[in-house]
């Protein structure tokens, strides 16, 4: 299963960047239906009367090798709106989080990373057919899969700021004397790189420790843990990042899937769900795909569609949203202990070949 954003971005970083030159390659290089027959055929004729002396080369694409270590979220970002790639979501309206619009760049590129997957992966296989599911399925296929009683993250709530984590993205650590082993407070910070959790954490400590009046001693080191791994005696004294006082709530399950209703009448009965991957759409047609296409094991079933996450804390712009595309293929094998080996391996490889191929 491979999810559209995470590759846009990276073909978006190495091809676009900052660089004037690398964005014209890319507006250069998106297919454009020709705007009449008479255009296209004088185009043709063009094409056809000159040499390959006369065509003029194209802008060079300048890879930036050091993009990802550089870059800035916020710089991708801001990148994307001006450039028309990626805008925030009702933004006239002060935006809905967790949710993108793909502007005329953006839709272009999104299209033909779809259509090029497609060829690759269904079109130029004879093991591989398509398949368009609906988003919405019979509730009970989500009964049968388990995402109605296990597709959940761990949820805290703070009671004072009425704000919503994810138990697993915040991380805790007591306070630790040095000369004593004195434990004077805790710590707690939201998931990040290491140099950035430890700087949050060597601030809060720094207050905490004036307030006590431990200023200017030296603590141990810090131990982290999410919060899904703290007893209610440390969960009373851990501080909630939006109130700063320990105001938060043991952590609690909270289903991811978007839930709506079927029908004129809003019960029980009507309850249904938008889907939150495109794998139980192939796994439900798979007699009839097995059946209608003649296919025999080993064989695939592709698809590209919109999947929706409920996510308690959408974050990173595209890389953690509410709304997104997966494009993805579930391959069958034959039954036994022994014999998945080397279709996984040939998968890799075939899967890596592409990706390397492509610049991703």
């Amino acid at each position: 299963m491979l999810s559209f954003n995470r590759s846009a971005v990276a073909l978006f970083l190495l091809l676009s960047s900052s660089s004037p030159d690398n964005m014209q390659a890319l507006q250069s290089s998106i297919v454009r239906p020709a705007r009449s027959l008479t255009s296209k055929l004088s185009r043709s004729a063009i094409r056809m009367t000159s040499t390959e002396a006369d065509v003029p080369a194209g802008p060079k694409v300048v890879p930036n090798e050091e993009a990802y270590e550089k870059v800035a979220m916020d710089e991708i970002v801001s990148l994307c709106k001006r450039r028309g790639i990626i805008f925030p979501s009702s933004e006239i309206y002060n935006g809905f989080a967790g949710f993108y619009d793909y502007g005329p760049i953006g839709s272009e590129m999104k299209k033909n990373v779809k259509d090029v997957w497609w060829k690759h992966f269904v079109t130029m296989r004879e093991d591989v057919v398509g398949l368009d599911s609906s988003i919405i399925h019979n509730p009970t296929t989500w009964k049968s899969s388990g995402h109605l009683d296990g597709f959940s993250d761990p949820m805290v709530d703070c009671r004072e700021t009425k704000l919503r984590y994810r138990a697993d993205q915040l991380f805790a650590s007591p306070i630790v004397l040095k000369e004593n082993s004195e434990t004077i407070g805790w710590v707690c910070v939201p998931e990040d790189n290491d140099e950035k959790m430890l700087k949050d954490a060597k601030k809060m400590a720094k207050k905490i420790m004036k307030e006590n009046g431990h200023k200017g001693k030296e603590i141990e080191g810090f131990s982290f843990k999410d919060l899904t791994e703290v007893s209610e005696e440390e969960m009373a004294a851990i501080p909630s990042p939006g109130s700063g006082q320990p105001t938060l709530t043991m952590p609690r399950d909270f289903n991811l899937m978007f839930q709506t209703n079927v029908g004129a009448i809003s019960d029980a009965s009507s309850v249904a769900y938008l889907r939150p991957e495109t794998a139980q759409g192939i796994f439900i047609n798979f007699k009839n795909a097995i059946g209608t296409s003649r296919a025999k094991i080993p064989f695939g079933i592709a698809q590209i569609g919109k999947a929706f996450r409920n996510e308690i804390t959408p974050r990173n712009f595209i890389f953690r949203s509410r709304e997104f595309e997966q494009m993805e293929v579930e391959y069958f094998i034959p039954p036994g202990d022994d014999v998945w080996q080397p279709f996984h391996e040939k998968w890799l490889l075939g899967s890596k070949d592409f990706f390397v191929f492509f610049g991703l």
